[in-house]
């Protein structure tokens, strides 16, 4: 036993520093694209089920959607724009607790969603108060991923969207 113990060791040692070495050329940042087999611990966003509340002031409104990442990579929603408002802010929901954050963790493999009652967008200053049927423009800009840009519908004050 005391006889293959270094070997053990060594190969042991030599196995960490390789695979460290793997997840180093592996990690975000190298952007050269080279030799990626799949999406390279990028992010692959999508934007679904945006909508705008009619607002009941008219100055304020709030905006929801669902961010999915089918990549492997995390990202971040750090701001968000419209014409219709002068201020777009990012609200965080915990329990009760509304508070204004500068960005949104979009998770790899995963989703953001933007829901009444929980995480969502507020729209200050508004140029109009939007109708029921009118389509809003929104440009999503991400800490890694290229900016999206989507049409949000304006429905009811009351509306729901079904699960």
């Amino acid at each position: 036993m005391t006889r293959g113990a270094p070997s053990r060791k060594a190969l042991a040692a030599a196995l960490v520093l390789g695979l460290s070495a793997t997840v180093a050329a592996c990690g975000p940042g190298d952007g050269d694209g080279g030799g990626e087999e799949k999406d390279g611990g990028r992010p692959k966003l999508s934007v679904s089920g945006a909508y705008l509340p009619q607002p009941s002031m008219d100055d304020m409104a709030a905006g929801f959607l669902t961010v999915r990442n089918a990549g492997a990579g995390a990202d971040r929603l750090t701001s968000v724009s419209t014409p219709l408002a002068a201020e777009v802010t990012l609200h965080h929901t915990a329990g009760n607790r509304m508070k204004q954050v500068s960005a949104l963790d979009v998770p790899a493999n995963g989703r953001l969603e933007l829901a009444s009652g929980g995480d969502h967008l507020m729209l200050t200053k508004l140029t109009h108060r939007p109708k029921v049927g009118e389509k809003v423009e929104f440009t999503l800009r991400f800490a890694n991923s290229d900016p999206i840009e989507i049409k949000v519908p304006v429905e009811p004050t009351t509306y729901r969207p079904k699960d």
